[in-house]
């Protein structure tokens, strides 16, 4: 798989409707896992989205989230661009070069869903996700 670049939206709690509105708009396939499937399901806002996926069938992938109960929520500043893919090597590098005069906001480390995963915000402003698919433990 070719590394991947689209945009991630940040909502707060109607990121399930919007991106329902999204397919209906381009199409595709649309999945989407809760807060509550990766953690307690009785804590308040488990139901919101933690992570959504809409591919189309013009190629286009957006990605969005409900913001979790007790992060801030900035609109205006509420996306980031996702970079993807299965090639350790070149994320890795990516990461490096973007979070290097930046500043990082999730390590790039194994997470709970299995992937390699990090959030960082570069030296002009711009949010970035990298996401390792696969990654051994």
């Amino acid at each position: 798989m070719a590394s991947i670049l689209n945009p991630y939206i940040q909502f707060q709690d109607n990121a399930r409707q919007a991106l329902e509105f999204y397919q209906e708009t381009f199409g595709g396939e649309l999945t989407v896992s809760t807060l509550g499937e990766f953690g307690d399901p009785s804590q308040p806002g488990a139901d919101g989205v933690m992570h959504g996926n809409l591919k189309t069938p013009s190629g286009f992938t957006i990605m969005a989230a409900d913001t979790p109960p007790g992060m801030d929520y900035d609109p205006g500043s509420n996306i980031a661009i996702s970079l993807s893919g299965d090639d350790g090597d070149e994320l890795r590098g990516y990461w490096d070069k973007l979070s290097g005069d930046g500043t990082v906001r999730v390590p790039l480390e194994k997470q709970m869903w299995g992937d390699e995963f990090g959030m960082c915000t570069d030296q002009f402003g711009i949010g970035w996700m990298v996401n390792i698919a696969g990654t051994p433990a």
